[in-house]
């Protein structure tokens, strides 16, 4: 499972604080809940090194240091625990046939050192 290898940034209000818009999957709290739902939203996500950092709204909601900790795993279908690779793919993706989103610009951009 590809979330098992790299980072799952969150995009869904419906759930807790460990699960929800501009969170790590389950490996990080949110420090923020900025998201909008039904409305458009703006992401920022800045991988930095081993950091990764997540606005939604210009709100800061996830500053993560590879080896910083996180939670056990406690369900079956969460990321496994670990480190993962400095570089890799980006994906896309919804959880299934009822759920709706919509992306009006993705976009990247090198951040030089």
């Amino acid at each position: 499972m590809p979330v098992n290898k790299g980072y799952e940034v969150q995009i869904d209000d419906r759930e807790d604080e460990w699960h929800k818009t501009g969170v790590l999957y389950s490996l990080t709290k949110a420090k923020a809940s900025p998201g909008m739902p039904g409305d458009w939203n703006t992401m920022e996500i800045s991988l930095l090194g081993d950091r990764t950092v997540v606005h939604v709204n210009g709100v800061l909601v996830t500053d993560f240091t590879e080896g910083d900790p996180v939670p056990e795993k406690t369900l079956s279908y969460e990321p496994d625990r670990g480190s993962r690779p400095e570089s890799g793919f980006i994906g896309i993706q919804n959880h299934g046939d009822e759920d709706v989103i919509e992306f009006r610009e993705v976009s990247y951009k090198k951040i030089e050192d």
